[in-house]
């Protein structure tokens, strides 16, 4: 039987040991097209020469393109719909996307569909200096650009002279991927009542609490389905991700079916059609309201593992399904542990990383927590501050993934793990003495 060529976009060698343990994988042959350090790991995008390096690397290719994927944010999320209308493969149009990755265009699409769990929201232009009068919400709110790299340039606003700091630096660093996606958005006709919010707008939203939870899932040939539900845990601070679960417990089923259900009409509503997706909600249980965050257009390679230790096999088989057009396919609680997450690693000030965990402290750390996946997330001599992709209040600097037996032992083992990684750092103004420092 030949082999079917799936190209996949920025993948990392986690990525391709995944990706090997899929149901055929010996009917599949990984490729990768651009380097992850390119698509993911900088700090300012060059969408138009990216698209044409990824064409070019997909025409010199000596075999067929069968299937492209992807599980990383803009530009990868953006770029791979492009590349498969053009070669006639199976992925969502490039408008459904950009109807998700445009935050405040998202918004208008949500108050259209499910007017019933959106925040109150508001564009604003950074660069306007009367910014803060054109917005009709109360402190505290969050404010964010339109397109962004996880939190990077998130802020939480409690008042003017808060909300003044915050564009300061939205002001400085906005373009680097904002520029960049205006080229994306030139690609499509966007409504007239879009034109002035281009990729270096900026999105105002109400500030809601609870429990947050993602449903996980595909549309294929208009079928819409959910393979899973997903914990988000916030930190003490309640800003960061600290944990995610798998399976969902902290909120009821009745109101994880809520949150599906809104999801499938939203993306019946934008025309979303073979794709994956995850959707983020929140739950406030006291007034039994639910909240939309956000829609992703794609699987979460962050929840990948999750899925093979718990239903026995990882995402990746329905979103390979999807790209080589068949119906997708998830098996359903064969893994080996009852519950997994995957566990952030954090440090709360800016330092210099001057020890990372080696390969021998990852084994000794498996061995000791058996099915412990453990990836740094820095290297030695980086100043975390200066790392992309980064939340603006605190910084990870690990990720491990682990299964257990129920999510009691999981919130254990998270913190006894994460206090015995052995990373150092030193302050920013110290003299440090290490291979690729900064002094």
């Amino acid at each position: 039987m030949t082999q079917a060529n799936v190209h996949v976009l920025g993948m990392t060698e986690v990525q391709r040991q995944e990706l090997e343990t899929v149901s055929d994988a010996e009917n599949l042959a990984f490729h990768n097209v651009l380097d992850y350090e390119s698509v993911a790991e900088t700090t300012e995008v060059d969408f138009g020469g990216l698209l044409t390096a990824a064409r070019q690397e997909l025409d010199a290719f000596d075999g067929s393109v069968d299937a492209i994927i992807a599980h990383w944010d803009f530009p990868v999320s953006v770029i791979t719909p492009i590349l498969a209308a053009e070669r006639g493969l199976p992925a969502p149009s490039l408008e459904s996307v950009l109807k998700c990755e445009h935050k405040y265009w998202s918004r208008l699409e949500q108050r259209a569909s499910i007017p019933e769990c959106v925040p109150g929201f508001a564009a604003f232009d950074p660069f306007d200096d009367n910014a803060l009068a054109t917005i009709d919400l109360d402190f505290p709110f969050w404010v964010k650009p339109v397109k962004a790299h996880s939190s990077n340039l998130g802020f939480k606003i409690e008042d003017e002279q808060g909300f003044n700091e915050a564009l300061a630096e939205i002001r400085e660093h906005i373009g680097e991927i904002g520029d960049a996606f205006d080229v994306a958005l030139s690609m499509v006709d966007m409504p007239p009542e879009l034109k002035q919010w281009g990729g270096n707008t900026c999105l105002a939203e109400q500030f809601v609490q609870g429990t947050q939870a993602a449903p996980e899932g595909t549309v294929f040939r208009g079928r819409f389905q959910v393979h899973g539900v997903l914990d988000m845990h916030k930190d003490a601070y309640g800003t960061s991700f600290d944990r995610l679960d798998y399976p969902a417990s902290s909120v009821p089923e009745h109101v994880q079916q809520r949150m599906i259900d809104l999801t499938e009409r939203y993306m019946h509503h934008i025309g979303f059609d073979n794709g994956c997706f995850n959707a983020e909600f929140m739950w406030d249980e006291d007034q039994d309201q639910i909240w939309i965050i956000e829609v992703n257009t794609r699987i979460s390679q962050s929840h990948s593992d999750l899925f093979a230790k718990v239903d026995g096999a990882s995402n990746h088989e329905v979103a390979i399904d999807i790209a080589l057009g068949r119906e997708p396919r998830m098996p359903h609680r064969e893994g080996v542990f009852a519950v997994a997450g995957q566990c952030m690693v954090f440090h709360d000030e800016d330092a210099v990383v001057t020890r990372v965990p080696t390969e021998d402290d990852k084994e000794a750390l498996a061995e000791r927590y058996p099915g412990l996946v453990l990836t740094s997330q820095v290297h030695e001599g980086d100043r975390l501050s200066e790392l992309p992709g980064q939340d603006s209040y605190r910084y990870v600097v690990a990720k491990f993934y682990l299964g257990a037996g129920s999510h009691e032992e999981l919130g254990r083992l998270h913190a006894e793990i994460a206090g015995e990684i052995p990373f150092e750092f030193a302050d920013v103004d110290a003299d440090v003495d290490t291979e690729g420092s900064r002094r």
